[in-house]
């Protein structure tokens, strides 16, 4: 048998060792906080910033900032994202331009750096714009940015910089998503800021448009203070309060609010190393991960069970959001105030609180969500309707998390009656019309009509993901890549995290999910683990993805032969301690890679647990510890 090939011995004493690391990462609270890699935009973007605004006390960081870089710069003498990734343009000519800003302290490093742009894009400035705004295509929220901070170090002139309609900052959000615009949900204060700039650096538009942005343009700067969080941090992100507060040094000048807190939020979010990561953190999104892999691999301890539950619940939304609009009742990816509510992370809470018994906080989030969905059935990461661009378009792997979420509400008796019935009437212009006129008259109860309400919303969820599945069964994440794989997608991440939609919904026996195990099945290397994509090498997030969606199958006989291959893979890594190294494979804002450290962890633990279940290996009862 499978499990007898399987030492139990071997798995237990795995599934001890990672548990007991998993454990021992968290902060100093019931979560976990995680760390994120260092990010070359990020360090280039929070040295400009503060050379701009040209403080005596932020000359130690920009000399540590330009240190840093040079220390990273790849051997082709360009950057990538994090230290571990090749080189691309956006990261490279923010480089340079920080080099450039911050002094004489880097010039070996930014000679190298013009060389690898000219080989890669060419050496006028008018090739190095073409090729930024190539790369991004339509997408203004990072390009017009990027070739910004280009202008103020005099690396492109500021004709080739393009324009940001500042004015439909002014405009009410329906209408923004109507227009369709060439930026991205949450990127408002980058319209603003990096807009304001441009308008007075570059004036574009005829006669008419010059006067509606010349008179927008007081009252759009006068609205970003109110969209600045507390942390000073634009979704706690170095690179976007950067590019913010950059632009408002040059264009208002640096005494600005927003640019005192800005720099303040750079200035405690530097470390020590003098590098900044994307972010300062995901702790939402990496302890419901976590709290999910103990649940499945023993049981998460009473005492860090009741912490982190009443930690999620303080976290939980509770009124519009200023920057995207998002109603209330989702969760955002951090516990700081920077961050949105997104449709991942509150999938992630939701089933959690599900699962914990916060039936109330569950509904809501199953509402929030279900207000969240687009026309064509899927989630968006932020808001829904723009579906123009990648983050506010529909994807798979956010789909199948909220259906899953929803589907671990609806099948719950639902929260009390009078709760539900806020719920639904806040909702009631996204219920049927047979379901609302029901509301109206009263009949039925209100727990039933939310029932049915969210399990309806889910079906279309998957109708969707029957849609966007692709020929080879296969389905692509968003948040997700392989810098390995030839378009550095990542098949075998999005198609792992939607068949646990599939098979925790009840649908594990459908076409659908039949030809994603056979991808899956497929894609396996010849050394038992998976890469990104079939024949890319093996990585721990990859494979233990794999195996915790692939334990679901257990009870197919290919799915369980190669899910016992997968595991032997990660105990082998987990007997040679490379189980802990976190490989760059999520994907932020305009693609930007990152590594978390939290992910191989998480995820190992969880496959372990899962894989040990589904083969019916004897291991110690935790019940009396755990919960």
């Amino acid at each position: 048998m499978i499990a007898d090939r399987l030492d139990a011995r071997r798995l237990d004493t795995a599934i001890e060792i990672t548990r007991e690391h998993l454990l021992s990462m968290r902060a100093a609270g019931p979560y976990w906080e995680g760390r994120l890699s260092s990010s070359a935009v990020a360090t280039a973007t929070a040295v400009m910033a503060l050379a701009m605004a040209g403080h005596a006390a932020d000359e130690r960081r920009v000399r540590q900032g330009v240190e840093w870089l040079a220390a990273t710069q790849n051997e082709d003498g360009g950057w990538g994202d994090t230290p571990e990734s090749p080189s691309n343009i956006a990261a490279t000519l923010l480089s340079l331009a920080a080099l450039t800003v911050a002094g004489p302290d880097g010039p070996r490093a930014a000679g190298r750096a013009r060389e690898w742009l000219a080989d890669v894009a060419g050496e006028r400035p008018g090739e190095i714009a073409g090729a930024v705004r190539r790369s991004y295509g339509d997408d203004r929220t990072f390009a017009a940015p990027i070739l910004a901070a280009c202008a103020l170090a005099g690396i492109v002139p500021w004709r080739e910089v393009p324009a940001l309609p500042v004015e439909l900052a002014l405009m009410p959000r329906s209408l923004q998503r109507v227009l369709r615009l060439g930026v991205v949900s949450y990127a408002l204060p980058a319209l603003i800021a990096v807009g304001a700039l441009i308008r007075r650096r570059s004036p574009s538009g005829g006669p008419l448009a010059r006067i509606v942005r010349g008179w927008a343009l007081g009252p759009a700067l006068r609205r970003l203070p109110a969209l600045q969080p507390a942390s000073g941090g634009f979704l706690e992100a170095a690179p976007l309060t950067s590019f913010v507060a950059m632009s408002l040094v040059a264009a208002v000048g640096p005494e600005h609010e927003v640019v005192q807190r800005g720099l303040r939020f750079l200035r405690e979010t530097v470390r020590p190393d003098g590098s900044w990561p994307i972010d300062t953190n995901l702790s939402v999104w990496v302890t419901t991960n976590a709290l999910q892999a103990l649940r499945h691999s023993g049981g998460i301890p009473r005492d860090l069970a009741e912490g982190a539950r009443e930690w999620l619940l303080n976290l939980q939304s509770t009124e519009v959001h200023a920057m995207t609009g998002a109603a209330p009742g989702g969760w955002a990816w951090t516990h700081l105030p920077g961050g949105v509510p997104d449709a991942d992370d509150t999938a992630g809470a939701t089933i959690l609180m599900a699962e914990m018994g916060e039936r109330q906080a569950a509904m809501a989030g199953a509402f929030w969500l279900s207000g969240l969905h687009n026309p064509d059935g899927g989630w968006p990461t932020f808001c829904q309707g723009w579906g123009r661009l990648p983050f506010d378009r529909s994807s798979p792997d956010i789909t199948a998390h909220a259906a899953r979420a929803l589907h671990a509400v609806s099948r719950d008796g639902g929260p009390e009656e009078p709760y539900v019935a806020r719920l639904v009437k806040a909702n009631i212009d996204r219920l049927g019309p047979d379901e609302s006129r029901r509301m109206q008259r009263g009949e039925g109860r209100m727990d039933r009509l939310a029932a049915i309400h969210v399990g309806s919303v889910a079906t279309l969820g998957f109708h969707y993901l029957e849609r966007s599945q692709r020929e080879d069964g296969s389905w692509l994440p968003l948040w997700f890549g392989s810098q390995q794989a030839v378009d550095q997608a990542n098949p075998v991440f999005g198609t792992s995290r939607v068949l646990a939609a599939y098979a925790d919904c009840g649908r594990a026996n459908g076409e659908a999910a039949r030809r994603g195990v056979a991808y899956l099945v497929g894609a396996q290397n010849g050394d038992g683990g998976w890469g990104g994509a079939p024949g890319v090498e093996s990585g721990v997030e990859e494979t233990a993805m794999a195996v915790s969606a692939l334990a679901r199958f257990a009870g197919r006989d290919d799915a369980r032969e190669v899910m016992a291959a997968g595991t032997r893979y990660l105990l082998a890594r987990v007997a040679d301690t490379t189980w802990t190294e976190p490989a760059p494979i999520g994907l932020y804002f305009a693609s930007l890679w990152y590594s978390e450290e939290m992910y191989p962890l998480a995820w190992t633990v969880e496959a372990l647990g899962r894989a040990r279940r589904a083969l019916a290996v004897t291991t110690r009862d935790s019940r009396d510890e755990a919960v």
